[in-house]
């Protein structure tokens, strides 16, 4: 198993967000999270990453310990991370994007680092000379999954990577994405588009108020939307963003 979360438990103040939550993600492994706004979705993903520390739980990368270890730290061990809203530098260059994530990867994962990200990404070898504030919006979300990918990650994590982005953009993005995970990177995917996660993901964590309510693989397009709608009150066409 390359990533495996144990019974975390996470806290804003007084506010329990995430209970008891277990997942786990092999290599070459597209796994979805689905859940509401407010499910602990993006709280799973930054305990994860090391931005939010779980009160109890433990959170393994290739059966190695990273609970509690710092962001840094935890990226250069193989975790790579598209967070919700880019946060990319928008002054910065295509290429200066890509440098600065260069630099906090592991030595032996940089080299070929600008080359990787242009491979998967030709548009960005175009714009590299580029301001990240001045590209599209499916042109800024290619500079942040090439970013998380430069640094040749064993488990790549994105939060809402589709949102605001046109159908053939996510068409395109999700097929990267794919060919990421056929490589042996373990995916795990925080979708507000349902439909999406459901055709990307073959496996798929139910989400609600903190707490893992269904956990399926089920390849049957009618019982998935329906677990959908069981425990998200949703239907399969409603985009919902959740934190």
């Amino acid at each position: 198993m390359i990533l495996e979360v144990e019974n975390i438990n996470c806290f804003y103040g007084l506010s329990h967000v995430v209970r008891d939550l277990s997942l786990q993600v092999d290599a070459g492994e597209i796994v979805s999270l689905l859940g509401r706004n407010g499910a602990g979705k993006t709280t799973t993903i930054q305990a994860i990453v090391g931005l939010v520390h779980p009160r109890s739980g433990k959170i393994f990368l290739m059966t190695s310990p990273i609970t509690g270890r710092p962001p840094y730290e935890i990226y250069r061990r193989g975790v790579g991370w598209v967070p919700q809203g880019r946060r990319l530098f928008p002054d910065l260059t295509v290429a200066e994007n890509i440098r600065l994530a260069m630099l906090n990867a592991a030595r032996d994962r940089r080299p070929n680092g600008l080359e990787r990200a242009y491979d998967l990404f030709p548009i960005l070898g175009k714009r590299r000379e580029t301001r990240a504030g001045s590209l599209s919006g499916g042109e800024q979300q290619m500079l942040a999954i090439a970013r998380a990918l430069v640094g040749a990650p064993r488990v790549l994590l994105l939060d809402e990577p589709t949102e605001g982005l046109s159908p053939s953009v996510i068409r395109d993005l999700m097929h990267v994405i794919a060919d990421v995970a056929a490589q042996g990177v373990a995916v795990l995917l925080a979708e507000q588009n349902i439909r999406v996660a459901l055709a990307s993901a073959s496996r798929h964590y139910i989400l609600d108020r903190g707490e893992i309510r269904s956990i399926t693989d089920t390849a049957d397009p009618n019982e998935l939307e329906g677990l959908v709608a069981r425990h998200l009150g949703v239907a399969v066409g409603t985009n919902e963003s959740g934190s």
